[in-house]
């Protein structure tokens, strides 16, 4: 029982962090913008980040069965991974790089399954297909998505712009800010409840997993009557883990995370509310679609190239390509870094007599 409140400890720890980590997902261009001070902004975020939460459960379930074999995992596993993610999320918070906290989990959970099954690749599900027949695994569900999206938000951030400017070209700024300024509450709230609805369940499926290991296992066997919410026998969502991690989520939200707001919203590109309306409204609805798919996207790397995107239709040179290079590096490495950091956990637990 031990070991698993350890686990679930580190699992809050990871969703509070992820919270400060990634509000910059949602805020970063409402504060550079200046249509809400950083306060306003973060209270925004926070309660959207809540209720977009409590919105299903498909990308936990993808987190927790969909990724690895689970009958090599054990409590130790997952504590291993969840070391991968905390350790580079808060390096990477430190430097003000906006990185993935879902690829970082990923990253750490995949490492430390590897090193549970003795260095056997095929711990991993690169490819599958889940009981409704759609495509399941690391390929589909992580690697393809990690490519494909960073592309469709610059894209779709550009065009987005190109069309508003036409749109606007007649209008004077003043009233451009002015109507872009009301519009961007709106994007913002999006944003914010697409990045609640995807980061969230990613906590919510380790838990998940974590709660099923232990019944399997025999960790819950002798626990009083009342505790009983724990036994889990097959894998499965229960309302108070969405619940818990809602909150926690949002509460880390309104914590801010100041370096890498400012990473975001005032070192890549200087932006107006029109700009950022552009950004956040095409990043929310990739992440949106992920969520309803049950992708586990990086919602890092969807606003950030939507915000590239919009730099860069606003005029090329705008976007500042150096810290762009700064960003690209951190999602390179974050996968590997995270696996090799759950890797050696795993191993140094194993070491020390933990299994």
């Amino acid at each position: 029982m031990t070991i698993f409140l350890i686990v679930l400890l580190a699992a809050l720890v990871f969703e509070y962090i992820n919270g400060f980590h990634d509000a910059a997902n949602a805020i970063a261009t409402v504060v550079s913008t200046k249509v809400l001070t950083p306060r306003q902004a973060i209270a925004l975020a926070a309660f959207f980040n809540l209720l977009g939460a409590l919105m299903g459960t498909a990308v936990a379930t993808t987190i927790g069965k969909g990724l690895v074999d689970t009958s090599y995992v054990t409590m130790v596993t997952i504590f291993s991974g969840l070391m991968g993610a905390i350790i580079w999320n808060l390096i990477t918070w430190w430097l003000g790089l906006p990185s993935s906290s879902s690829h970082a989990l990923i990253g750490g959970l995949c490492g430390a399954a590897l090193a549970s099954a003795k260095g056997d690749w095929n711990v991993m599900t690169w490819a599958s297909v889940d009981a409704k027949g759609a495509a399941a695994g690391l390929w589909p569900k992580v690697v393809l998505p990690m490519l494909t999206s960073p592309v469709i938000g610059f894209i779709g951030g550009a065009l987005l712009m190109f069309l508003l400017t036409m749109l606007i070209h007649r209008f004077t700024p003043r009233t451009v800010n002015g109507i872009f300024g009301k519009l961007q509450l709106v994007s913002a709230a999006f944003m914010g409840h697409s990045h609640g609805s995807n980061d969230a369940q990613k906590t919510m499926g380790i838990i998940a997993l974590a709660l099923f290991t232990g019944t399997k296992s025999g960790v819950f066997d002798h626990l009083p009557p009342w505790a009983a919410f724990l036994h889990t026998p097959t894998f499965e969502v229960h309302q108070w883990v969405v619940i818990t991690c809602a909150l926690v989520m949002a509460a880390g939200t309104a914590a801010g995370g100041w370096r890498i707001i400012r990473t975001m919203g005032h070192k890549m590109v200087r932006l107006q509310p029109v700009h950022g309306f552009a950004a956040e409204t095409t990043a929310a609805a990739i992440i949106h679609f992920a969520s309803t798919a049950g992708i586990p996207l990086s919602t890092t790397h969807a606003i950030s190239t939507s915000i590239m995107g919009v730099g860069a239709a606003k005029r090329f040179g705008a976007v500042k390509w150096g810290v762009v290079e700064r960003i690209v590096w951190a999602w390179v490495l974050t996968l590997p870094v995270c696996g090799l950091i759950g890797y050696f956990t795993e191993k140094a637990c194993n070491a020390f007599g933990y299994q």
